[in-house]
């Protein structure tokens, strides 16, 4: 973790790397999470985290499923949607610059039920692929996974 005077310097100037997780469960209904910090704050959001400073990439997804989902899995365990970018006008600072993620999304389906943390999000629901796609409280960007899974 950086400290948050050199974590600014580094959303001001560079773009971030992330994993994110489209979730879903034995119903084919997938999680997301009411997010509580810019960028999207306020929307509907999948799962995920920033890849840290060598840290590989499998250690990262291992993390991030363990502080997302309060769930042990592996990149063994999940399928691999493809890299996407993500453009924001604003930072989780509240300053006056964008953020700029480079993502590779990944699914997961799970078969057991979570006990989902309230770090990064407000409120979980699971909901369904028409519904998802249908709300205005659902970021688009979210929304293109969905899209590119179904083709």
């Amino acid at each position: 973790m950086l400290d948050k005077r050199v974590f600014e310097e580094v959303v001001k100037n560079t773009p971030l790397i992330s994993i994110d997780l489209v979730v879903k469960n034995r119903y084919n209904e997938i999680l997301l999470g009411r997010r509580v910090n810019e960028p999207a704050k306020g929307y509907w959001f999948v799962p995920g985290g920033r890849i840290f400073k060598d840290e590989s990439l499998s250690k990262a997804f291992q993390r991030i499923c363990k502080s997302e989902l309060n769930s042990e899995l592996s990149m063994d365990d999940a399928d691999f949607y493809g890299v996407y970018e993500h453009f924001y006008d604003n930072n989780v600072f509240n300053a006056e610059f964008s953020t700029h993620y480079v993502v590779l999304a990944y699914g997961i389906t799970l078969k057991d039920e979570l006990d989902l943390p309230s770090e990064q999000h407000s409120d979980y629901i699971w909901t369904s692929v028409k519904n998802l796609l249908k709300s205005g409280d659902v970021h688009r960007y979210t929304k293109d996974y969905i899209k590119e899974e179904r083709g």
